[in-house]
């Protein structure tokens, strides 16, 4: 007589050969993987520093450790690092998916949505200048408008003139943000300001833009270390052998170092995943109505 039941799926070896294999698999972009635990699927954006960046269907991203844990195709893996080759290939073909500099998905969408109510605010013209040309497109597609500020020593009077609401969110993009900074002071004068979670104030540790763009594109090991004493700017071109007598010759330089940026890849991760953040922030009331057109 045969076992209708087969055999024991109580024992430990019946049991371990049911259980599905991890695989170590190569990531591309492109690839639409599945976080298990918490149900997150999204496609893999990019990788750095033992993070991949995800970006689900509503265009929002999310960064996850790089290794095991992973559903491909209802099967686990473990993410690796691929070997820097050319072009990135899977089983299904080269991936040939068109991205902005910013590495999200272009999807062709050439006229700018109807500007949302939410806002970022930029510190710096420079900084503002930057963003646009990372993530111009983007802002343009989801409709949120950049606004550059002078600089935010006023920047109390400022949120409370925008007036801050569920559906109108601030995001502010600061200089030099960090633990005893002038800026870090007057952020925290803000956030006694009432609005709960309708204001987000992000910043990089860098003393001026400039030193977020990687020193590599620009065809330098480092960023020159400038005393505090000698004007940041002046004293960069002075170190890098660069003209800096006046204002003309800095507005020269900084259009050099901007043409040197093409991607996100050219900036430092972090001021990268502080700029993402807030476009995040500021869109989230409104996902609902950027969806369609961000769908795969």
């Amino acid at each position: 007589m045969s076992d209708r039941y087969g055999h024991d799926v109580l024992d430990p070896g019946a049991q371990c050969n049911q259980r599905p294999r991890t695989t170590d698999v190569p990531m591309e972009i492109g690839m639409v993987v599945e976080d298990p635990t918490t149900g997150y699927v999204g496609e893999i954006m990019g990788w750095e520093n033992g993070l991949v960046i995800m970006e689900d269907r509503g265009g929002h991203r999310r960064s996850f450790p790089v290794g095991p844990g992973w559903w491909l195709d209802g099967k686990p893996v473990k993410l690796c690092v691929p070997p820097r080759t050319g072009a990135t290939t899977a089983g299904r073909g080269a991936v040939t998916t068109q991205r902005t500099p910013s590495g999200a998905r272009d999807t062709g969408r050439t006229r700018a949505r109807t500007a949302l109510p939410s806002r970022i605010y930029v510190e710096g013209r420079h900084d503002a200048e930057l963003v646009e040309k990372v993530w111009g497109s983007d802002l343009r597609h989801v409709g949120v408008v950049v606004e550059y500020l002078g600089g935010i020593d006023d920047l109390v009077g400022i949120v409370a003139e925008f007036r801050p609401e569920r559906g109108r969110r601030l995001g502010v993009l600061v200089d030099h943000l960090i633990s005893g900074s002038k800026e870090q002071y007057i952020a925290g004068e803000v956030a006694k300001g009432g609005y709960g979670e309708m204001v987000q104030i992000s910043g990089h540790r860098f003393v001026d833009i400039w030193q977020a763009i990687r020193p590599e594109s620009i065809g330098i090991r480092a960023w020159p270390a400038v005393p505090r004493e000698i004007d940041f700017k002046k004293g960069t071109l002075a170190a890098l052998g660069m003209p800096h007598s006046d204002r003309a010759d800095i507005a020269r330089a900084w259009r050099y170092f901007l043409s040197k940026v093409n991607t996100f890849k050219d900036l430092d991760p972090d001021f990268t995943r502080e700029v993402e953040k807030l476009i995040d922030f500021v869109t989230q009331d409104h996902w609902a109505d950027i969806d369609p057109d961000l769908e795969s």
